[in-house]
């Protein structure tokens, strides 16, 4: 009987171009576990269930807890389903849970929040370890101007301005619930939690947050920058490799 498993997913996004699946690589999230799921289902050369995701990470973004949907038809358990997919998939990807969904399910569209964290590493010393999960911006850093400038971002607003999507056929209005900051020693975690986020929203924001930081705008510039609507008026976007998607809200 072909059923709706819910999966959450958790990667490591360094090696991949990201989630979705495309012509030219077989480097994408989606197209792993894809293949992974082929194998178990037994499926004919070339074909794949489509494992649909709450959203598309970019290249090089990771993922705590990536929320899936995949329709099958299989006999396995959810526990087989998620052993048997973390014995093929690489080291980097691993399936955390599989659950039964209803049928009625969809992990995009019912989805009704996310949350992302941003990390910063603010040590002088270069940061061996984590250097494929932090960004380490030229120092020093005003944080508190950085939370006051934050503060304008939050509620309902067109983020044009924070869209990477130049040809952006769609709304650009979000709604930013929260950007909380923490500092951790060396580490300052910023957290993005709102309905749903644009292309580079997240990393752009935080890029022209860092500016802030560093002087280069005031914290009362973010009004003028959302009533611009234009992305070349804000800042350099992100690295990717400093953002990780952390949750994903439903009903």
């Amino acid at each position: 009987m072909n059923t709706n498993y819910r999966l959450t997913i958790r990667y490591d996004g360094t090696k991949y171009r990201g989630w979705e699946h495309q012509p030219d690589t077989d480097m994408t999230i989606q197209g792993k576990i894809e293949r992974v799921l082929a194998r178990m289902l037994e499926l004919p050369e070339g074909e794949v269930p489509e494992v649909i995701s709450a959203g598309r990470t970019d290249a090089g973004v990771h993922a705590e807890n990536m929320i899936a949907n995949v329709w099958m038809d299989t006999l396995k358990s959810p526990v087989q389903i998620r052993d048997y997919c973390n014995l093929y998939l690489p080291e980097d990807i691993c399936i955390k849970e599989v659950a039964v969904a209803g049928e009625r399910f969809h992990s995009r569209y019912n989805a009704i929040g996310k949350t992302y964290c941003y990390t910063l590493y603010l040590g002088e010393c270069k940061p061996t370890f984590d250097r494929k999960y932090v960004w380490q911006p030229p120092l020093p850093l005003d944080v508190p101007a950085m939370r006051e400038a934050a503060l304008l971002l939050i509620g309902e607003h067109d983020f044009a301005s924070f869209c990477g999507n130049a040809r952006m056929k769609k709304s650009t209005v979000r709604t930013v619930d929260t950007i909380d900051f923490k500092r951790e020693g060396d580490y300052l975690r910023i957290t993005f939690h709102g309905n749903g986020f644009l292309q580079y929203m997240v990393r752009i924001i935080t890029g022209t947050l860092v500016e802030v930081g560093q002087g280069k705008r005031t914290p009362e510039s973010m009004t003028e920058l959302l009533a611009a609507k234009d992305r070349k008026k804000a800042g350099a976007t992100a690295p990717a490799k400093g953002l990780t998607m952390m949750k994903v809200d439903y009903h």
